[in-house]
């Protein structure tokens, strides 16, 4: 099987059409050269994710005790991460300067949230289907017989794929030193479908170390692959570095939200020779200090 690497990554993330006829081959051109690509014209309103960002924002605002009944499962992962267990990422040593709500279809939610999360959930989700499609169909035959199965039927049917509402305070000028609102990291799973952020800040690594702004104008999409596509590809789709950095000036006074979809493939699908999703997802979870060892779903 042939081995790939990204000795020839470039930063050239492309925004494309979703709509184009051509969509499917340039975006997976974007993915596999950068591990990022941008879609515009998409079938998501703008608004709808707007309207998200607004009434969970109103949660987040809330004192801790009236979001503690939201506390997350150490087990199923589902609820309210508090910024006291805000994840570490691989190889940091610091928190980052966040609080989350992890959401399952079938998991926790405050009542009030509940239809219009599952609502861009489910609409996320059918993207990812499409984006999934276009990568297989872009995969060289001798990667793509090595695939367990399709791309999209990986996740299809899965109860794993989480959907993550991003709270990012203000700045107080009191953080630790070094702390950042999302250190540097790979995403564990297949593909993240991400919603522009509300304020700038995405930034990816391209293959000469050097740090790059992520196109992220409202209204569009942003996508990459995770560690799991990588598995998978043996390389061929990168799982590239990304973080999010701290405002300055003005801007630190303001907060940031951001709506990632984790496309995670059902536990028992065979990733490679090594894993399944659920082996390879328990010990990045492990890793993260989000799950202990005991703690493993069977």
């Amino acid at each position: 099987m042939a081995r790939y690497d990204g000795d020839k990554m470039t930063m050239n993330v492309l925004r494309v059409d979703y709509t184009a006829a051509d969509a499917g081959e340039k975006f997976a051109k974007s993915l596999r050269e950068t591990g990022f690509g941008v879609l515009t014209h998409h079938p998501i309103a703008q608004a709808d994710i707007q309207k998200l960002y607004d009434e969970w924002q109103d949660f987040f605002l809330q004192e801790a005790a009236s979001k503690q009944s939201f506390d997350v499962n150490p087990k199923t992962q589902d609820g309210w991460v508090s910024p006291t267990l805000a994840e570490v990422a691989k190889g940091a040593t610091i928190r980052d300067l966040k609080e989350f709500y992890n959401y399952y279809p079938w998991g926790r939610c405050p009542q009030a949230l509940a239809q219009l999360t599952q609502a861009l959930f489910d609409q996320l989700a059918g993207v990812a289907a499409t984006v999934l499609q276009w990568l297989h169909d872009a995969t060289p035959t001798d990667i793509r017989s090595h695939y367990s199965m399709p791309l999209p039927d990986m996740i299809a049917d899965s109860r794993s794929s989480l959907f993550r509402i991003n709270y990012y305070p203000p700045l107080t000028g009191e953080e630790e030193a070094g702390a950042v609102r999302a250190a540097a990291h790979g995403d564990i799973d297949l593909l993240t479908v991400l919603t522009a952020g509300s304020a700038p800040g995405l930034q990816a690594q391209d293959s000469q170390g050097q740090w790059i702004d992520v196109p992220c104008d409202h209204g569009n999409l942003v996508i990459n692959s995770g560690d799991m596509l990588r598995e998978c590809s043996n390389g061929y789709y990168p799982s590239t570095q990304h973080r999010v950095l701290n405002p300055t000036g003005e801007a630190a006074t303001q907060p940031r939200m951001s709506c990632p979809l984790f496309l995670h493939p059902r536990p028992e699908v065979k990733l490679s020779e090594r894993y399944t999703a659920d082996s390879y997802l328990h010990e990045r979870l492990v890793e993260l200090g989000l799950r202990k060892e005991e703690d493993k779903v069977n």
